[in-house]
């Protein structure tokens, strides 16, 4: 599937605060995710799609421009956590913004996998993750990170605390 240029956040029960909170946070509180230059796409509960472009300071193996594979698993990481908050909002929907924001910052990688499956080569990007289950102490996801002509060139599970 080719990469997604434009921008749509779907808001599936969410409020426009909640949305622009989220990727105020995503894109730019969480400093890591800035140097990336990690863009959201779209963001459903139990879904979400993340761009990134591709810039000199990612590359890894610099004659052949690929992807440094630390830059790929860092965002696999970085959006399976989001979707995780993500399904966290969706599941507490009556909690004002501040409360969210607290069980946000609860949120935290306790294990993950990535499998590269072709190298990280071309401009821009697609990070998806979903939701696979969402338990009272652990969030369980699957993410895969897509280039813009439709290839899958890597694949992660993620493990997040919640609580």
């Amino acid at each position: 599937m080719p990469v997604n240029k434009t921008k749509t956040l779907s808001n599936s029960g969410f409020t426009p605060e909640f949305i622009e909170t989220v990727r105020q946070v995503f894109e730019e509180k969480i400093v890591f995710n800035q140097l990336l230059g990690l863009k959201i796409i779209n963001l459903q509960p139990e879904r979400v799609s993340v761009r990134l472009g591709m810039r000199p300071e990612l590359i890894g193996a610099y004659s052949h421009k690929r992807l440094h594979g630390g830059v790929i698993s860092a965002s696999l990481d970085a959006v399976g956590g989001l979707v995780v908050m993500m399904a966290i909002g969706a599941r507490h929907l009556d909690e004002s913004m501040e409360q969210l924001m607290h069980r946000f910052t609860r949120v935290a990688t306790i294990d993950m996998r990535v499998d590269y499956l072709r190298p990280g080569i071309g401009e821009q990007f697609e990070i998806r993750a979903e939701v696979m289950r969402l338990g009272s102490r652990v969030g369980s996801t699957r993410m895969e990170f897509w280039s813009a002509d439709g290839k899958l060139l890597s694949t992660g599970a993620g493990a997040y605390i919640v609580a």
